[in-house]
């Protein structure tokens, strides 16, 4: 059957419409774990030596003094009308300030992303060019030992290396480094619209690490995918016609079998990115990197509601909206695919 844009249209309509429930579930359970965690936050917030008319006056505040599905009920009204709450110790709100967040966590993801491509997918060719001999079973280690090994080992042992022996530190720049102006809140490309050699190969080395170790955790799903998908791809009739024709094996494994097995991996990179982007917490609280990451660990740790149940819910739009985007992709690619 043939394809239209009328139905690629439906398809993400459909899609965003189930959205909606997802999010609802998303708001309620966390809503109602971080409440049962914590059932009177105003008393963290305030301190020790808070009075209780202080506590009193907090939690007619923020509205914590009402039954509980009365504060969901508000909860969910400020969600729609875009007042996802305010942080109660540095009073900024929630929405804007995960907004502002999330260029950094984006350049990091995609630093990231990168390095998964250029790494994992010529190793994943290796390991099907030369399945089952020494050189498969070397790359497999590589990237099983990256799938077994905990986030915060791999951050952890990275930071303490650099720091060691490069004196690198948190962070998205330098304390040295003079301060470029915020146009995008990538450091990386502000450092670059600022003009300064300097500021963007600063941000860069800061910028390398924290992708590296996340890339690391990652890197087994583009090489395991891309293996797979060229093992499926290399008996095929057009390889061996490749090879009749006496083309170099560089040439038929890079030119000819890999566009026909990217298909597949670059599909379920697209979903690896949404994990990766709401996997962030970790990496970024070890290296300090200025995104939602960070930002989600600060309030998790401050007892911030408002900001845990945005967080929660932001990366849970990220994941549904990078899955919708894979399932385009992958339709786009295979022409075979209906979208339904």
């Amino acid at each position: 059957m043939g394809r239209s844009k009328g139905d690629l249209v439906v398809f993400i309509g459909k899609r965003l419409l189930q959205l909606i429930p997802v999010l609802l579930g998303v708001v309620l359970i966390t809503f109602i774990f971080t409440h049962l965690a914590v059932p009177n936050p105003c008393a963290a917030w305030a301190g020790p030596k808070a009075t209780p008319s202080v506590i009193k006056g907090c939690e007619q505040f923020y509205g914590l003094n009402k039954p509980l599905p009365v504060q969901f009920e508000d909860y969910i009204v400020g969600l729609v009308t875009g007042n996802w709450g305010i942080d109660p110790l540095t009073h900024t709100a929630v929405l804007p300030s995960i907004l502002a967040a999330f260029p950094a966590t984006l350049e990091l993801v995609l630093a990231a992303l990168f390095l998964m491509v250029v790494v994992g997918i010529p190793l994943g060719v290796v390991a099907a060019a030369s399945s089952g001999r020494v050189a498969d079973h070397l790359v497999r280690i590589f990237y099983l030992s990256g799938w077994s090994t905990p986030t915060y080992i791999a951050g952890a042992v990275l930071f303490i290396w650099a720091s060691k022996e490069f004196g690198l530190s948190g962070g998205a720049f330098s304390t040295i480094t003079s301060p470029v102006p915020t146009i995008t809140h990538m450091s990386v490309v502000d450092a670059i619209l600022a003009g300064s050699p300097s500021a963007t190969a600063d941000a860069l080395e800061h910028l390398v690490l924290p992708a590296t170790a996340l890339a690391f955790i990652n890197m087994g799903v583009a090489t395991r995918m891309t293996r797979t998908s060229m093992l499926e791809t290399l008996p095929l009739e057009f390889v061996k016609t490749a090879r009749m024709k006496g083309l170099t094996e560089f040439w038929v494994l890079y030119k000819h079998a890999l566009r026909n097995a990217l298909i597949t991996t670059t599909t379920v990179l697209g979903l690896t990115t949404g994990a990766m982007i709401s996997g962030t917490v970790v990496i970024e609280s070890i290296f300090t990197w200025p995104g939602v990451g960070l930002y989600a660990y600060d309030a998790i740790t401050s007892y911030d509601f408002n900001g845990t149940i945005g967080v929660v819910i932001f990366f849970a739009v990220v994941v549904v909206v990078a899955n919708l985007i894979a399932d385009v992709l992958y339709g786009l690619l295979d022409p075979r695919v209906e979208w339904r």
